[in-house]
């Protein structure tokens, strides 16, 4: 029989490996005690993003694989999370009660951006965060009525700031809250930059642990706005397959890199189309566009989704994928792919500009 020890302990847990921080559990700091009691072993893991029902699928593997040891008698493991906040870019500091602001953005329109924003905030908040979501496109505002909130418009207490609106478990605030939604914003840059700024900053979104802001494509003054003035904890890149469309992510990738924003990972939409009818697979805008565009760039691959009716039918009625079904095969995907990007912030350095109270010296 061999002897426990804390050497034995980690040695076995270092045959586990998170899926989604890539690591074995010891060399991802993710092991926050070991007790060893009388051939019982008490392990408690803290995860550094929201891993939902991934937590039981990795407190089982780490039981299995401590239960080997022929010298242990039980194994009692817990799994937590515990979400910090990001470094973000060097000349800006965090706005208050937001722990990590996350952008979203393509170069090209019309490849799934902003359902893909959505889908992912409501992956996140399902997987157990405080989450907010900030629709950045001014011109063209969509997460009202993916949200099911068209018509509907935030209240002031104070006359000055706004209260977020909220459906799914998510803070919301966009410009469509604020206009008819036919209504065209006939506005300049500056206009536009403004407002995105009051937008993000005269809300009172509260605690939140991550805010999603799904951006316009593009690499015009929002984007420069929101990469020069808005503190930001990483981006994630929405393209399709297609050729054409990686052209303009790309370049949407490149900017955030030049201002020293990190670029979480890739997602490819719109990946594979299945027919209802008869099970066929096709890949429409092309195979694998968005896996080499990320090896190309050095960043990592978050995950492919599918060219499916059902995500386009839930969003547009207003009820996203996530929400609608969030049990089902679409929105395991999403939650996969959250998770993965959230793994990827949880590795970035820490702020704690927060953690120090500021030091005042004085002459006596």
């Amino acid at each position: 029989m061999s002897e426990l020890s804390r050497e034995s302990i980690d040695a076995l847990l270092r045959e586990v490996k998170d899926k989604y921080l890539e690591q074995d559990l010891v060399s991802a700091n993710s092991i926050k005690s070991v007790d060893i009691k009388q051939g019982k072993v008490f392990v408690r893991i803290e995860l550094g993003y929201p891993a939902g029902s991934y937590r039981d699928e990795l407190a089982a593997k780490v039981k299995a694989m401590l239960e080997e040891d022929d010298a242990i008698n039980e194994v009692e493991v817990t799994v937590e999370q515990r979400i910090s906040a990001h470094k973000v870019q060097t000349n800006l500091k965090r706005v208050e009660g937001i722990k990590n602001i996350i952008a979203v953005a393509s170069g090209k329109g019309g490849v799934g951006k902003s359902t893909t924003s959505i889908n992912l905030a409501l992956a996140l908040a399902a997987d157990g965060a405080s989450v907010g979501i900030l629709d950045a496109d001014i011109y063209g505002p969509s997460q009202p009525r993916m949200l099911g909130m068209s018509g509907r418009s935030p209240e002031s207490k104070d006359g000055h700031t706004l209260e977020p609106m909220e459906n799914y478990g998510l803070k919301a605030m966009s410009i469509g809250f604020l206009v008819e939604e036919d209504t065209p914003m006939i506005w300049r840059g500056p206009m536009v930059t403004q407002a995105l700024e009051q937008l993000l900053n005269d809300t009172n979104w509260g605690e939140l642990d991550y805010l999603i802001v799904d951006l316009p494509p593009g690499t015009g003054d929002t984007q420069l706005t929101l990469s020069q003035k808005i503190p930001v904890s990483g981006a994630v890149i929405v393209t399709t397959p297609q050729d054409i469309a990686l052209l303009d992510a790309r370049k949407g990738l490149k900017m955030f890199q030049k201002v020293e924003v990190p670029v979480l990972g890739v997602v490819e939409n719109m990946s594979i189309h299945i027919c209802s009818q008869c099970g066929h697979a096709e890949h429409i805008f092309g195979e694998g566009g968005g896996k080499r565009m990320a090896n190309e760039a050095d960043v990592d691959y978050l995950g492919a989704l599918p060219l499916d009716i059902s995500i386009r039918e839930q969003a547009d009625s207003g009820y996203p994928s996530v929400a609608s079904d969030p049990d089902g095969k679409i929105a395991e995907l999403y939650k996969d792919i959250s998770r993965s990007m959230a793994s990827r912030l949880a590795s970035q350095k820490k702020d704690y500009s927060t953690k120090f109270p500021n030091i005042v010296i004085q002459s006596t």
